[in-house]
Order: structure tokens, then sequence, then C-alpha cells
């Protein structure tokens, strides 16, 4: 349940749902398992694994959706197509046409759509009512917006709007490196990557390295960027920053873990401690992260 990537969405100001009412609209399109004639199928599965669609803690509220897709690469699809469309060339005498090829992979598909293996996955999504965030572990835009579009089919609408800040990452994190400190209560750690700007896009990666040597000075003069930054927050999170303001790698250091072992009575309320922590860590993390990248930029609803 521990996130892994953060996805960062700012909620309405009159958000004003109650997990109870949440609860209900998500139990009404619950997950299930693909159909013999689907190729995917998404719904709401719950996070504690019992009848529980929203795990309300302190106010937090933590979603799950559950995601199934067929895995039917389209080069089988393709070979079986081709070797139908052999056989029925010798029966007419002349190969099939586009539309009737169309129709031979059409009916190739449905064919082998039942016997395709499936890959089954769940996507977290937390949910601060109090703090106006909607954040979902997800490691790209594309895992995310399969979220909101769910979230927005159960809420009819959900005008949430995509985090900018006023200073750019890439600039922030190239005044970081320069300087060899981290504002705030952040520090650098030892992963980074740096990309020049011209055509030929040439990048250098640095992989648990010390980032304050000559050499990543020489490359910050000669124009590359940084698109990737390893960063850890007041010694309890570390996570990858990207130019594009996504949360990458996201480890809670042991020290968090180790006090939600604490806080949990029994096996049972393991989960409920996990979230609580994660939850109040992260509602720490993301104005201070927001606050030394200059604050938020209006941004138009996503």
């Amino acid at each position: 349940m521990w996130f892994r990537n953060l996805q960062i969405y700012r909620l309405p100001e009159n958000w004003a749902l109650s997990a109870d009412t949440l609860q209900e609209k998500l139990a009404d399109r619950p997950f299930q398992p693909c159909g013999s004639q689907d190729m995917a199928s998404r719904g709401w599965s719950s996070p504690t694994k019992d009848d529980r669609y929203v795990l309300a803690v302190k106010g937090q509220f933590l979603v799950s959706l559950g995601v199934e897709q067929k895995l039917l690469p389209s080069s089988v699809v393709n070979e079986v197509a081709a070797d139908k469309a052999e056989a029925i060339e010798a029966q007419q005498g002349f190969k099939p046409g586009r539309k009737q090829m169309k129709e031979i992979k059409e009916a190739v598909l449905q064919e082998l759509l039942p016997r395709a293996f499936t890959r089954r996955r769940r996507v977290f999504a937390w949910i601060d009512p109090v703090g106006g965030w909607l954040v979902i572990d997800a490691a790209s835009p594309a895992r995310a917006e399969e979220v909101l579009d769910a979230l927005r089919d159960s809420l009819d609408e959900l005008p949430v709007k995509m985090v900018r800040t006023t200073l750019s990452p890439v600039s922030v994190m190239t005044g970081w490196l320069a300087a060899n400190e981290a504002a705030g209560n952040f520090t650098i750690d030892l992963d980074c990557e740096l990309r020049a700007v011209t055509d030929e896009k040439a990048a250098v990666r640095y992989v648990r390295h010390a980032l304050d040597g000559k050499d990543v000075q020489d490359h910050l003069a000669a124009g590359k960027l940084p698109t990737r930054l390893a960063l850890t927050f007041d010694d309890r999170i570390s996570f990858i920053l990207t130019e594009k303001m996504e949360i990458k790698r996201v480890a809670f250091l042991d020290v968090i873990k180790e006090e939600a072992e604490r806080q949990a009575d029994a096996a049972d309320m393991q989960m409920e401690a996990d979230f609580a922590l994660m939850s109040g860590e992260l509602a720490r993390l993301i104005p201070a992260l927001l606050e030394v990248l200059g604050g938020e930029e209006k941004d138009a609803l996503v």
C-alpha cells in the first residue's frame, strides 16, 4: 500500500463528499473480471480486501481501482489471420481484399479472446479532503488517467487540476546542483540525470554517485539540465523529482514504517496504521515541495 509514485492533483475547493457517500458511489461500479469477449475490465476494489471500498482514517480516504487486461499481442492475431487468409485464397482462387482481411482479423480476435491470458493490477489513490489533494500511485499520467476516468464515471464529474508550480522543477534542480545544496528540509542524494537541450539530447546519468564533484558542474556549465534528481525530505522520505513535476521511486525510510508497526494494535489494524502514517508524511512533503518550487501556479482543469 505504501505509494511508490505520486501523480498529484488539486481537488476543487468545494469538495464535500463524505466517506459514506463515496463508499456508496464506488460500490455501484465494482470490479468484475473480463468477460470472454472483453479486452479489458476495470472497477473499484476494496483497498482492505473486505467489503469496504473506502478506507477512511482521520479524514483521509484510500481507494483502489482494479484493472484486468487480456494479453493478446497483435502479432499473434496477425499470424493466425495470415494462415486463415492463405486457406481462403486457396479456396476462392484470389487473395482476400482489404475488407475481407479486416473481417478475418475480427473473427480471429473473437476466437482467441476467450483463451487469452489475463493480467490483473490495482492502482491506489489517496484523497485528502483536508489538504485538497488527490494523489495517485501511478508511474505516468496515462496510468493515473485510468483512475481519474473511473472517478468521473462514479462521481459524474471530477474537476481536478494537475498541480503546476511557479518555478519549473528543472530550473530549481539546476540551482540546487550548482550550489551543492537543496532548499528547505530537502537534501540532495546520489542519483541524477542531466540532459542536453540540443537536438542530440545527449544525457548523463549518475547512479549512487556523489553529485558535488567538478564533473557535474562541468556538465551544467556545458548546458545540460537536470531532468531527474534524487532527494530526501526531512530524513524521512526519499524520492526522485522529475522535470514534469512527477515524484517517482518514493521510499519511506525505516523510521516511518517502524512507527506504523508500533501504532498497529493488531495485524488487522496494520493497514490503517500504514495509511495514517503515509498520508500524514505525504501531507507534509507535498506543500513543502511546492513551496521550494515557488508555490502553485493556477492551471486549467484536467
